[in-house]
């Protein structure tokens, strides 16, 4: 009978204890697991399951295996494009200036002046209001006949403005509009973020006689790149989604002006009931939006890592 050394014997006994703790944590683990499991990745599978075959109205679901064939359909369809197309433009207006604002806005809301309690208070409303009551609002606000907007223009001699009903001046209304919803969340991200910057630093540039203007480009700016450029991403994830802003005020029009991608797809699902060809388009934008993901993803860490 042989007896185990000592040092066998603590080695054994860890690897035990490893293997212990391993299996509680995944005891642990397993129930959201399976929850995350069953309200993510099923729809999911779900959903590209649909794309690879013929959907049946009669048994409303999936039957016949069809391949790519929905997906050369959507690549053929110049509507898709076209969304895509709007999409694009959306979000090229839109996040910059948000993400300007936001920090600008932060700047000033985190400065010593009398009154910033309440001005920082207020600015957050916008943030909890749904986009669909959002949507509403402006558009009464924006109405050419009877909108306080219209109004306070006329008092310059300006005339109505058709601002959901001209091809060339919907959109910008739109990004406006979701700039006024969005500028306050990054704004709090970006507080935050100034909050947590080291004192010291900024001490030491107001010892050395440095300005507001030059505390802020060549120091609070490049602390802040990495957050900056993980709000973009942020932002961008909720950007993609834009839905709600455009159903309440321009339905997608005037035209396909403003008929950003999700609208196209709700209209193709629920509407015209082509469910095949909607969720291969679900995933088109999916496979999209990650490849875009990893992108900015990548580039916001190699910029950490560089400062």
């Amino acid at each position: 009978m042989t007896v185990e050394s000592p040092p066998l014997r603590r080695s054994r006994a860890k690897a035990w204890s490893r293997l212990r703790d391993g299996a509680s944590r995944w005891a642990f683990l397993a129930p959201a697991t399976v929850l995350l499991t069953a309200v993510l990745a099923y729809p999911l599978l779900y959903t590209l399951d649909i794309s690879f075959r013929s959907f049946s109205l009669a048994t409303f679901a999936p039957s016949d295996w069809v391949g790519f064939d929905n997906y050369r359909g959507v690549l053929e369809d110049e509507s898709f494009l076209n969304s895509l197309q709007v999409t694009g433009v959306y979000l090229v207006l839109a996040l910059p200036v948000q993400i300007a604002l936001g920090f600008g806005v932060a700047f000033l809301i985190n400065a010593e002046w009398r009154g910033r309690g309440i001005v920082r208070a207020l600015f957050l409303i916008p943030m909890v209001v749904a986009p669909v009551v959002s949507g509403g609002i402006w558009k009464i606000m924006l109405d050419p006949l009877w909108g306080v907007v219209t109004w306070f223009i006329g008092l310059f001699g300006v005339g109505p403005v058709e601002w959901f009903g001209d091809s060339g001046i919907a959109m910008i209304t739109i990004v406006i509009i979701d700039t006024w919803r969005s500028v306050p969340f990054v704004a709090l991200i970006a507080s935050a973020a100034l909050l947590a910057l080291p004192k010291d630093v900024f001490e030491a540039a107001a010892v050395d006689g440095a300005n507001w203007w030059q505390t802020m480009r060549s120091i609070s700016l490049p602390m802040l790149s990495p957050i900056i450029a993980a709000t973009f991403v942020v932002r961008w994830l909720g950007a993609v989604k834009m839905f709600d802003i455009i159903v309440s005020t321009t339905n997608g029009g005037p035209g396909q002006a403003t008929n950003v991608v999700n609208l196209y797809i709700y209209r193709q699902a629920f509407q015209l009931l082509k469910f095949s060809e909607s969720a291969a388009m679900a995933i088109i934008v999916l496979v999209i939006t990650m490849a875009l993901t990893a992108v900015f993803l990548l580039g916001s860490r190699r910029l950490e890592n560089r400062l």
